[in-house]
């Protein structure tokens, strides 16, 4: 499946209703296989988070309070390594293979590097969240699952790098393909493992580790094998003389990633502190939380998966010297991400009820207080759906600018200059409880996307395109 979507552009600087539909279905044809396969591995976290709600509120909870204790630290690292798609396109752009190769090698450096510095950071699960006032019931079955599931750093990032690797080279069908092959294993994994079905073990939470670490390493091992055996890849060689150090194009992975990485990574350790919050609160309070945010993350798929072909689309606007294309190009994600947006935010305010019910037993009378609270979450983070469309859709009209250091600025501003205190003072000091800490989340959100469409509407003004020739 390859993606060489094309709008016309207007080098006389002008634009037109015809240019605007043009851009927007280029924008589609591009986004819509990178939407599918973002779904699609969300699928396999969602497939978790159900079949835990199905042990009782007490084990989602736990596994929620894991979960969001490795993603804290675990997708910087996928943020980061995600620019080696873009290394690698830019090599292959000036037909230098030998620069794919490096970039493919070192990629991999990093992620074992970054590895290394996780895994003992992970190994210490229990006094990171006793310090952070968890309950000890939930504490033991978190560090259960993480000494599990702490393994698949390694194998996680190392498939990041292929992943990239492929994308830049137009492959996402068989990306699209392993994804969904990963999201079946995951839940025969788990069915098996989890409840001991099929003449397994019970391991409830440490099965659903287990599950988690076989399928990631079988995701990396599945792309690794069709980049080396394929006739259009072979040449390559990614993994000839692997051992030999490449300091150059592995400082540049880490320089032009980190800001990216740390910018998610903001973001990522706001929901991670929330949860944190959220298990101060109790246990009802911390399963209703990761029932709404599993909610709100899977409808998060589509404009993330947008927001990445809103970086080509700009981009590609910006090398070709075409002021009125990057307007187009980033005006035009913008409205797109928010007409999704909206329909979601309709969807989790009319159907809160019926969406809960999908990860909680509504049968069970143990389950009704996380229920009638993960109804209410839902509904507020249909509301917040809005913002969290636009921070991303405009994060990625500028990387496309190669703006990414401002963003970054922005986005820790935001979420911990004004979401976190929000999130504390009314969710704590308020006694709003898990309201107000879901009030926190869209008021960093909304600080965000306000000033990031502000920063890129302003993108003339700030400077940010002077390379481009004159119209």
């Amino acid at each position: 499946m390859t993606n060489e979507a094309t709008a016309p552009a207007s080098g006389d600087g002008k634009t037109s209703f015809s240019h605007w539909i043009a851009e927007m279905r280029a924008l589609l044809s591009l986004g819509a296989p990178l939407i599918l396969a973002q779904l699609a591995q969300n699928a396999l976290f969602t497939t978790d988070v159900i079949m835990m709600g199905w042990l009782g509120p007490e084990s989602l909870a736990a596994g929620m309070l894991a979960t969001a204790f490795m993603n804290t630290f675990m997708i910087g690292g996928i943020a980061m390594l995600s620019v080696v798609a873009a290394l690698v396109a830019q090599a292959r752009g000036a037909g230098d293979s030998k620069g794919v190769r490096r970039t493919v090698r070192q990629g991999l450096w990093v992620a074992i590097a970054v590895s290394l510095v996780l895994w003992p950071i992970l190994w210490q699960v229990r006094p990171v969240l006793s310090a952070l006032g968890q309950a000890p019931v939930a504490i033991d079955r978190a560090e259960e699952y993480v000494h599990v599931a702490m393994w698949l750093v390694l194998p996680g990032l190392c498939y990041v790098v292929f992943r990239s690797f492929l994308s830049a080279l137009q492959q996402t069908r068989v990306i699209l393909l392993v994804t969904i092959g990963a999201v079946a294993l995951n839940a025969l994994l788990n069915w098996a493992l989890i409840f001991g079905n099929f003449g397994m073990p019970r391991l409830e939470l440490r099965g659903a580790a287990i599950a988690t670490l076989i399928v990631n390493i079988f995701m990396f091992a599945a792309l690794a094998f069709y980049a080396v055996r394929h006739r259009r890849f072979r040449r390559y060689h990614v993994f000839a003389r692997f051992w030999r150090a490449d300091w150059q194009r592995f400082l540049a992975i880490i320089r032009v990633g980190a800001p990216i990485g740390f910018m998610v990574l903001a973001e990522v350790a706001l929901f991670s502190m929330a949860a944190v919050l959220m298990g101060r609160l109790g246990t009802n309070e911390l399963a209703a939380h990761a029932v709404a945010l599993q909610c709100a993350s899977t409808a998060f798929m589509v404009p993330l998966g947008l927001s990445q072909a809103t970086t080509v689309r700009v981009g590609l606007a910006y090398g070709a010297g075409d002021r009125a294309g990057v307007a187009r190009a980033g005006w035009g994600a913008m409205i797109v991400t928010l007409a999704f947006m909206t329909t979601t935010c309709l969807l989790f305010i009319f159907y809160s009820d019926a969406l809960v019910g999908l990860f909680l037993d509504q049968d069970d009378p143990a389950n009704f207080e996380a229920l009638r609270l993960a109804a209410t979450y839902v509904v507020i983070g249909g509301i917040f759906q809005l913002v969290d469309g636009a921070q991303v859709s405009a994060a990625g009209a500028l990387r496309g600018l190669s703006d990414t250091t401002a963003p970054m600025i922005i986005a820790l501003l935001g979420y911990w200059a004004v979401g976190f205190p929000i999130a504390w003072i009314a969710g704590i000091v308020l006694d709003w409880r898990g309201v107000g800490v879901w009030l926190g989340l869209a008021g960093g959100l909304a600080f965000v996307a306000v000033v990031l469409t502000t920063r890129f509407a302003m993108r003339e003004r700030l400077g940010l395109l002077p390379p481009l020739p004159a119209q």
